[in-house]
């Protein structure tokens, strides 16, 4: 079903040079402006206080199940809008299919939001014609990418609260924001870095960042996830800081186009 509001997507001229073109939604869903297509898994994240699915993550992945950066390595300065666009129109779109009913967590390029009013076009219109809630969309910041300008960062979640979407930070305490960006502005999460909490049973340091990090998002009224939890023992350590939203192995698996069987310890 072709979308009657087409969205302006910067594509290459032949001089280098990006230009706004129109593309309707369903040709976004198909990779409008790109020499390569993909499709998404989901994995989901769980609220192991109440047993039950908090959101599903959209991830990146080939269409024939190839991995993320087999895709991700061909994006690049002149399509990364075009790609982040895309992304956007494929997880709502499959989220719909699915009949996914709890959040909806999409990845963002910082860089690629040349102004938010206009990308958000993008996302409302998916929205409209998948018949996708808005309100359960959660836009996370991917953090592994270098933030230019933390004030059009912050421009852009705060358009994004203004629409009713939730946001997050992704891999906090791997990139290249931290706490510099927290001090600036809250977001609704924080997806703690899987290095972080990876054998974290075992790492005294790493223990009392994150339990410290997990008292000052308490303050802030920010929820945090625990996020590549793989054993029982990372879990528990985590439940006992006071994390209620994992995700990881331990969990499920990401589901290629589909939804996984949670498991809950």
């Amino acid at each position: 079903m072709k979308s009657k509001f087409p969205s302006d997507i910067l594509v290459p001229d032949q001089d280098g040079s990006l230009s706004p073109k129109k593309f309707s939604c369903s040709e976004c869903r198909e990779g409008a402006g790109l020499d390569f297509n993909f499709t998404m898994a989901f994995q989901p994240i769980v609220n192991t206080k109440t047993k039950s699915v908090f959101s599903q993550e959209a991830l990146v992945r080939g269409l024939y199940q190839e991995s993320a950066y087999s895709i991700l390595s061909n994006v690049s300065e002149k399509n990364r809008y075009q790609f982040d666009q895309a992304c956007r129109v494929k997880a709502i779109e499959l989220a719909s299919r699915l009949k996914i009913d709890s959040y909806l967590n999409i990845n963002f390029l910082p860089n690629a939001v040349y102004k938010p009013e206009s990308c958000i076009r993008t996302t409302l219109e998916a929205s409209k014609t998948y018949n996708f809630p808005l309100n359960r969309l959660i836009f996370e910041l991917t953090e592994g990418e270098e933030v230019l300008d933390h004030a059009h960062v912050i421009s852009i979640f705060e358009a994004y609260k203004k629409y009713g979407f939730l946001t997050a930070i992704d891999d906090f305490g791997a990139g290249y924001s931290g706490l510099n960006l927290l001090a600036k502005f809250q977001p609704d999460l924080i997806k703690i870095d899987i290095e972080l909490v990876r054998d974290i049973h075992l790492k005294r340091a790493a223990q009392i960042i994150v339990k410290s990090l997990v008292s000052v998002c308490q303050e802030l009224k920010i929820d945090v996830i625990a996020e590549g939890i793989e054993n029982m023992e990372e879990f528990k350590v985590l439940r006992d800081f006071g994390i209620n939203l994992f995700q990881g192995f331990l969990f499920a698996k990401p589901s290629w186009e589909s939804l996984a069987q949670v498991t809950y310890p």
